[in-house]
């Protein structure tokens, strides 16, 4: 059974989370302890508010070399849920400049209106078109619907890292890949059928 560590910061809604992998088929379990971080088959960086205050937290915790053996060195797969995706940014804009994981190269700014109808945070249902196909969107057709909330985005430097985008605020990236990190904005574990459709991919990596 798959052994998925859920990392524990106090910045996230673990809860749905682990109940949604546990209907998926793994085995979760949340913690911030290397020992637990050593047994990982996959790891997931959920996240829920301030880039800053996440960015405090886990240095905190002092188990950032850790997850980097780990996801670079052991090849683990990793997921980075909303916030957690915006972690591995190389900076973060909210509330002052943060410097962030820097695991994929690129900037977290704020949304920009394009249209008065637009409102920040952009929350709700909104469609994913994929750059490609890809292992975490098997059987996941282009121009479905996913469950966002979010004020910020992702600015990729290297545009082979886009896995997918969203049209909001012109159009935003929402779902980023490279090597075995990834990192989707919506939030898999609220997204109903397509959502637990990703978190099963993710698994099977």
């Amino acid at each position: 059974m798959n052994n998925v560590i859920v990392i524990d910061y106090d910045m996230g809604n673990t809860d749905s989370i682990l109940r949604a992998i546990e209907e998926c088929g793994g085995n979760p379990v949340l913690s911030n302890k290397k020992s637990d971080l050593d047994d990982a088959s996959h790891i997931i960086l959920p996240g829920v508010g301030s880039f800053q205050k996440a960015m405090e937290n886990i240095n905190s915790l002092e188990i950032i070399d850790s997850l980097e053996e780990q996801i670079f060195t052991f090849k683990v797969p990793f997921l980075g849920i909303c916030l957690g995706m915006q972690l591995m940014a190389t900076q973060g804009a909210e509330n002052g400049v943060t410097n962030g994981l820097n695991w994929i190269n690129g900037n977290v700014v704020k949304f920009q209106q394009t249209e008065k109808k637009e409102r920040i945070p952009h929350i709700g249902w909104n469609e994913i078109h994929l750059k490609e196909p890809n292992p975490l969107f098997e059987g996941i057709e282009s121009g479905k619907d996913f469950y966002f909330v979010n004020s910020f985005h992702f600015e990729c430097t290297d545009k082979s890292n886009e896995l997918s985008k969203t049209p909001y605020c012109g159009e935003f990236v929402s779902a980023v890949n490279k090597d075995n990190l990834y990192g989707v904005q919506f939030h898999p574990e609220k997204s109903q059928k397509f959502g637990f459709k990703i978190i099963k991919n993710f698994l099977a990596l």
